[in-house]
């Protein structure tokens, strides 16, 4: 207490930090579990996960799918409170309100989604054979 008999300023922010902890702490089985509803692709998390203020189609790059899944997506998540908007010049993004490690929830590594014209065909066929089976060419 202070000298006039009031709660010191430290001792609120001591307290604001301590319901704040244990209020994360409580939500977080409901946040995962929102995440998880929401993001149902290994996509959707990717997409969410760099939704940090990039632009739509740096995030779609990244995710694998369309500009215009992500600029879809971005109008649900933000509706649904898990991602804010982003006033940028030339239009609106989003940016995430959770980091899906913080939560839990694995972050995929997405797959490559080449064609297969475009691998060498050494390369398929050094994946399609077992080490024993090219030994025994």
């Amino acid at each position: 207490m202070s000298k006039d008999g009031g709660v010191s300023q430290q001792r609120v922010v001591e307290i604001l930090e301590e319901l704040l902890k244990w209020t994360r702490f409580s939500s977080l089985p409901g946040v995962r579990q929102t995440l998880l509803d929401l993001l149902p692709t290994d996509e959707h998390k990717i997409a969410y996960q760099n939704s940090d203020g990039k632009g739509s189609e740096e995030v779609a790059k990244l995710a694998g799918v369309g500009a215009s899944s992500i600029q879809r997506w971005w109008k649900q998540w933000i509706k649904t409170r898990i991602a804010e908007p982003l006033s940028v010049r030339g239009g609106e993004r989003a940016k995430r309100v959770f980091s899906l490690d913080e939560v839990g929830i694995e972050i995929p590594i997405l797959k490559s989604k080449a064609p297969i014209a475009s691998i060498p065909d050494a390369v398929i066929q050094s994946v399609e054979k077992p080490e024993e089976e090219k030994k025994d060419e």
